[in-house]
């Protein structure tokens, strides 16, 4: 089912299909950036210049954020001190490196997030059990 929202970006509105978005990511700032589906160009929605269309991603992310759908498994992974909130079925691969390390990248855009399992054990683990669950293979 479509969740399709109107987002007022640089002058120009936008009409979004949420469930087509595949990644968020919360700065420091309180900003909030995703990517257009189909494309590279990311939106940024300050939560000081548009407070209703950010509350609406907030809505959004409140509703999915931990949810195991058919078409969705969301997970919250913390990497370069942002919050990325993403949608790991909709990542077509990963690569993991002799040291430990996990790299993938972001649908829609051509951001890497790699996770060490040293300095970000959390988000390392959450990876690594979709992997497992998602394919069968093991991540070691």
């Amino acid at each position: 089912m479509a969740y399709w929202v109107k987002i007022l970006y640089e002058r120009r509105e936008y009409v979004v299909n949420f469930e087509r978005v595949h990644a968020f990511c919360y700065e420091l700032n309180g900003r909030v950036t995703f990517w257009l589906p189909d494309s590279a160009i990311p939106i940024v929605i300050h939560p000081q210049t548009n407070l209703e269309d950010y509350q609406k991603i907030l809505d959004y992310l409140e509703c999915v954020t931990g949810l195991e759908l058919d078409h969705a498994h969301w997970v919250k992974i913390i990497y370069e001190k942002n919050e990325y909130v993403i949608n790991l079925n909709c990542i077509s691969s990963f690569c993991h490196e002799p040291n430990g390390r996990i790299t993938f990248w972001l649908p829609d855009g051509t951001i890497p997030i790699i996770i060490n399992p040293v300095s970000n054990p959390e988000s390392y683990q959450k990876v690594v059990t979709y992997v497992k669950k998602a394919t069968g293979y093991s991540l070691s």
